[in-house]
């Protein structure tokens, strides 16, 4: 892990509710894996005192760049939103553990939502560098906020859309459509983001199909080095059930070992 400031090459807002942020990557000497996070200053002020968690959008090797997607929520979000090009911005990083892909998973099945769905675009990024399919399911509050649907098609990924907006995003609706992509896919494997009732939906279904998967988890953190165990989640190992830390042993894990509340 590194602390460095990088400059931005772009901070632009692309929906109501998101920004989109590209930064120059050349200085980091760490491999940057999907599912991995960095924690960044948001502003030079000491308020906001704690660095924000970002998920990794995308991963541009040829280029030197990484890009975040990220949601405006809260005091952080807003004053990261007044970073301009040609500033740099001070990121740690990159953290925890990312995505796994075996070879022999030839297709694979993304289900996300809201801004899940930018974690799982960097993976859906290197499985299209692997030869492996995609079929993902997206969910959103409005097709507004399907922001990377385009990105992962882009990838050659197959993309349902879900969303409050059309009434389609119940779980009931979900798991019609997972079973129809099971129909036509011999998906060999699962990965979920930023829904507990979705996540909870890929596990029974996973389960049921007999086949891995992997979520990356999503938690309010202070420190991201492990520390302060602001993050911690419950997993099950063997008949019994460890709190274990979002940043250091996660984001991601094997989604049959965790307990989703």
């Amino acid at each position: 892990m590194q602390v460095n400031k990088l400059e931005v090459l772009s901070n632009v807002k692309v929906s109501e509710r998101y920004w989109h942020m590209i930064v120059d990557s050349q200085e980091l000497t760490n491999q940057i894996e999907p599912g991995q996070f960095f924690n960044i200053k948001c502003a030079d002020d000491s308020f906001p005192f704690l660095r924000r968690p970002f998920s990794i959008y995308r991963i541009n090797k040829e280029d030197g760049t990484i890009e975040f997607l990220y949601l405006v929520k809260g005091l952080g979000t807003v004053k990261l939103t007044e970073v301009k090009a040609g500033e740099t911005v001070d990121v740690f990083g990159p953290l925890g553990v990312g995505f796994s892909l075996a070879k022999e998973w030839d297709t694979i099945l993304l289900l996300a939502r809201g801004v899940g769905i930018a974690t799982l675009a960097a993976l859906a990024q290197e499985a299209a560098k692997q030869n492996i399919k995609c079929v993902a399911i997206l969910s959103a509050r409005s097709n507004n906020d399907l922001l990377a649907t385009e990105t992962l098609q882009g990838f050659g990924a197959e993309v349902y859309k879900v969303t409050e907006e059309d009434g389609t995003s119940d779980v009931d609706n979900v798991e019609i459509i997972m079973e129809q992509i099971f129909k036509e896919h011999d998906v060999k494997a699962g990965f979920t983001c930023g829904s507990k009732r979705l996540s909870r939906l890929m596990q029974k279904v996973t389960q049921e199909k007999n086949i891995p998967a992997q979520i990356a988890l999503e938690e309010h953190m202070g420190c991201a080095m492990g520390v302060c165990y602001a993050c911690v989640c419950d997993v099950q190992h063997g008949d019994k059930i460890e709190s274990v830390r979002v940043c250091k042993e996660g984001p991601v894990f094997d989604l049959d070992k965790v307990v989703l509340a």
